[in-house]
């Protein structure tokens, strides 16, 4: 099983962190995974992406043409990574500013309207990336969903530590929004 990921979005929305966590989270299960940053000079605010590729054998190249699985946080993201998502693979999009989705049939989209709900629910927009998270990891059960704590814990510096219940709140309310999709 080769499972390749892209993360995509403006500086400071947390697509690296998400690709981080995957890929720690995937790690721990004893996977076989690869982390491709990939950002402008300005970084916060800048476009942002990172490739992730989970498998059970070893993964030959860290770089992919074409994806299994997108996340998309901005309009310039959705329109690069659209098209390069496999027939039959999944794209979940930020919907509360992503006004025009995707326009594929071929593959399974899901509307994420994560900034909105972490503003709205959580009171916090940092966490909008961990929405998305729950809702992937829900979907594609790549990983358990346990292992996202253990990444949390592993990733996260100490001293953050203390915001390890509201990312668990983020990603659950991720799940509770894919299920009704």
């Amino acid at each position: 099983m080769l499972k390749e990921m892209v993360f995509a979005g403006f500086g400071g929305q947390g697509v690296l962190s998400m690709g981080t966590l995957i890929a720690y989270a995937a790690m721990k299960e004893g996977k076989e995974v690869s982390w491709f940053p990939s950002y402008g000079p300005e970084m916060r605010g800048g476009t942002a992406n990172c490739m992730v590729n989970i498998s059970d054998e070893e993964i030959s190249s860290p770089i992919d043409t074409e994806f299994d699985i997108a996340c998309v946080f901005n309009i310039p993201s959705l329109e690069k990574f659209e098209p390069k998502v496999k027939k039959g693979g999944m794209l979940f999009w930020e919907s509360s500013t992503i006004k025009k989705g995707p326009t594929r049939k071929d593959i399974q989209t899901y509307a994420i309207p994560a900034i909105k709900m972490a503003s709205d629910k959580l009171k916090n927009l940092k966490v909008m990336n961990m929405i998305v998270m729950g809702a992937l990891v829900e979907v594609s059960k790549i990983i358990k969903q346990e292992s996202m704590l253990t990444a949390l814990k592993g990733a996260l510096p100490e001293r953050h530590h203390h915001l390890i219940p509201l990312n668990q709140q983020a990603m659950e309310l991720g799940r509770e929004i894919v299920k009704k999709l």
